[in-house]
């Protein structure tokens, strides 16, 4: 009798655990579905020197803002999952910052040297939220290795790639906002679009890695 029951509540809690992590996962699958719908319906910007964000005045722009909240919310998830500590902060702020960034739009391209107000919101959140991931991926690696083992090497790789993304970005929005840009490559002016939607593919992964590596051992600890 008590091995069934046993079982039963194993089951159950693996069931609770799976449904758990596919709404998270599934934001992450549909916020990134809904910023490669804007990109792909807006070819008239250019995706190496423009950030994504210029792209809520395009065509379809409420995709833009859909797709960073619905980011934001699957890492406010994961945040919640997280033990109390600095990582967990970290991870709180990178949500944080999407999700104000998708709450206030950036301008239009070409107003870099003259934003508005929902401009600076929107950008210095969006870059402390850039800032934060690298950093929560340093510092929750051994956690989440220790929760799903099987990942470390996703989880090493991603961690990598957040690191040198972000340092990448943060060289060419200085390049950008200091009078260039100067640091292109071939004929495009700078890199700024191109490298940004590489940090934001490693950063979306990340997340989601570390969704799965928090239901594992959240399931292990209740078993």
């Amino acid at each position: 009798m008590t091995t069934t029951t046993a079982a039963t509540t194993a089951t159950e809690t693996r069931k609770a655990t799976t449904a758990g992590v596919r709404l998270p996962l599934g934001l992450i699958g549909a916020g990134t579905l809904a910023l490669t719908a804007v990109e792909l319906l807006n070819p008239g910007y250019d995706l190496v020197g423009e950030a994504l964000s210029r792209y809520v005045h395009g065509t379809a722009g409420g995709l833009l803002p859909a797709g960073l909240l619905a980011v934001g919310a699957a890492s406010a998830v994961l945040a919640a999952r997280l033990r109390a500590g600095a990582g967990r902060i970290v991870v709180a702020v990178w949500a944080a910052g999407i999700l104000i960034a998708g709450v206030f739009p950036a301008d239009p391209p070409g107003h870099h040297h003259r934003p508005s107000a929902s401009e600076l919101v929107h950008g210095n959140a969006a870059f402390l939220a850039f800032a934060a991931l690298p950093v929560a991926a340093l510092l929750l690696r051994r956690t989440l290795t220790a929760a799903l083992p099987r990942l470390r090497t996703a989880l090493n790789a991603l961690t990598a790639a957040s690191l040198l993304s972000t340092a990448a970005l943060a060289v060419f929005l200085a390049d950008v906002m200091d009078g260039g840009p100067s640091l292109g490559l071939g004929g495009a002016p700078t890199l700024l679009g191109l490298v940004e939607r590489l940090v934001l593919a490693a950063d979306f992964a990340w997340v989601a890695v570390a969704l799965v590596a928090t239901a594992t051992g959240e399931r292990g600890r209740r078993a």
